[in-house]
């Protein structure tokens, strides 16, 4: 019992930023600040959870063809728009949609950007369990699936080795919200959400919760929580 304390006391922190419901560029800021401290070693790997009011956002392989509305239209539809730096296509966020943002020194974990994108599909396949959910992974596509619908989208970007971006899980996500867009290139109709499969009212706050605490078992960190951030 004693050489478990010690391990648990020597472990690596895991702080866990939970900013509600907050605009994309606001958060995106946030990002660019805690990668500055993390790089300078000021602060430990860090997970910002989130909502964003609706935002689409592209990545560094911009594929306009797959939006459906152009910047203009969105922003006369109430949707924000942003080109990215992280890595993928297209996406579109919204209440209902849990964001996750890791800001992790990958020099602490295996200097793998693969391995760690792994690390992050399976820590969510890990907190999907928890409600039932059977995800996985599919070789060759980042993300998270429930059979052959798609439930989160994966993205990130590694400055000097920290990263940022992440993540994006549909939690009782409007689905609907998704046609303005081909997600990644697919057909609006292959993405789900955890609302949508279990039929019933899914508690955001449990969901934020299980992700932190699977975070921090998938990449041997104990989870410090920071509620408001």
């Amino acid at each position: 019992m004693a050489e478990s304390v010690a391990e648990v006391r020597t472990a690596a922190a895991l702080q866990v930023l939970d900013l509600g419901l907050t605009p994309f560029a606001e958060t995106l800021a946030r990002q660019a600040e805690l990668v500055r401290l993390r790089l300078l070693g000021a602060v430990p790997d860090t997970l910002i959870l989130v909502e964003h009011p609706p935002v689409v956002t592209l990545g560094r392989a911009k594929l306009r063809a797959n939006l459906v509305l152009d910047p203009d239209e969105l922003c006369r539809q109430g949707v924000e728009y942003f080109d990215i730096t992280r890595g993928g296509d297209v996406t579109y966020h919204a209440p209902g949609q849990l964001v996750g943002y890791p800001i992790f020194d990958l020099r602490q974990h295996g200097r793998d950007v693969l391995l760690f994108c792994r690390g992050m599909e399976a820590a969510l396949i890990a907190a999907l369990a928890d409600f039932g959910l059977a995800a996985r992974a599919i070789p060759g596509k980042a993300g998270v699936w429930v059979g052959d619908c798609k439930i989160a989208s994966l993205g990130i970007s590694v400055r000097r080795w920290v990263t940022f971006h992440g993540f994006s899980l549909n939690v009782s996500t409007d689905l609907s919200g998704f046609e303005i867009i081909r997600p990644c290139g697919d057909d609006p109709g292959v993405m789900t959400s955890m609302a949508a499969i279990l039929g019933g009212p899914i508690s955001m706050a449990e969901v934020r919760r299980r992700a932190a605490m699977r975070f921090a078992e998938t990449f041997h960190l104990m989870e410090v929580s920071t509620p408001g951030g």
